[in-house]
């Protein structure tokens, strides 16, 4: 059975990358970073699973060019 996914809205989102909310959208904009989804009329949320995705694959990123150097 599958679990619900975790949704978290830009203060939890916030909290576990490191920059800030301007950067947060604008990365969005650029497409560097999970949209969020639409969970109501005036609201929005992360899922938190694409967001852990997205802190492996920066990790992975890292990782590569350490070894390359």
């Amino acid at each position: 059975m599958k679990s619900a996914p975790r949704y978290l809205r830009e203060p939890q989102v916030l909290a576990r990358v490191p920059f800030s909310k301007p950067t947060l959208h604008r990365l969005v904009r650029e497409k560097q970073f999970p949209r969020p989804v639409k969970i109501g009329p005036r609201a929005v949320a992360w899922l938190a699973d694409e967001i852990d995705a997205w802190d492996e694959k920066i990790r992975a990123e890292r990782d590569a060019q350490t070894e390359a150097a």
